[in-house]
């Protein structure tokens, strides 16, 4: 299950119930940890040996959920990744504000040369 970070809670409350502007970030970016970021951030984001935030879409909410537009593919090269226990959607390729996070369904040790792909419509994010 997804959890709202700290950031994005603010921003929804103040924008529900107090009336305020929200501006939403222009594009989101798909990150992934080997151990959990909470809702003030943290946790240990991938780095290093090819490891890049890939931008990622999101379709039409239904009930409260969306789900990702298209196929993405992480590849580790020139070392391992260890084990990807975790997500992260970003407001940048780096850096950036943490919105969403929450732990994958399964668990992946990633070697050099080994590649994680999320195909579309897999990934969910869910406000409950």
């Amino acid at each position: 299950m997804s959890s709202l970070s700290d950031a994005a809670e603010t921003l929804l409350a103040n924008f529900i119930a107090n009336n305020q502007t929200a501006t939403r970030p222009t594009a989101w970016f798909l990150a992934l940890f080997t151990a959990a970021p909470n809702d003030a951030g943290g946790g240990t984001e991938v780095s290093g040996a090819g490891y890049a935030r890939q931008a990622i879409t999101f379709g039409a909410a239904t009930s409260g959920v969306v789900a990702n537009t298209s196929t993405h593919t992480f590849t580790a090269s020139g070392g391992a990744w260890g084990t990807i226990t975790h997500y992260g959607i970003f407001s940048a390729s780096s850096a950036g504000t943490l919105y969403w996070h929450g732990a994958l369904t399964t668990s992946r040790t990633i070697a050099d040369t080994e590649s994680l792909t999320v195909a579309a419509g897999a990934f969910t994010l869910t406000l409950a």
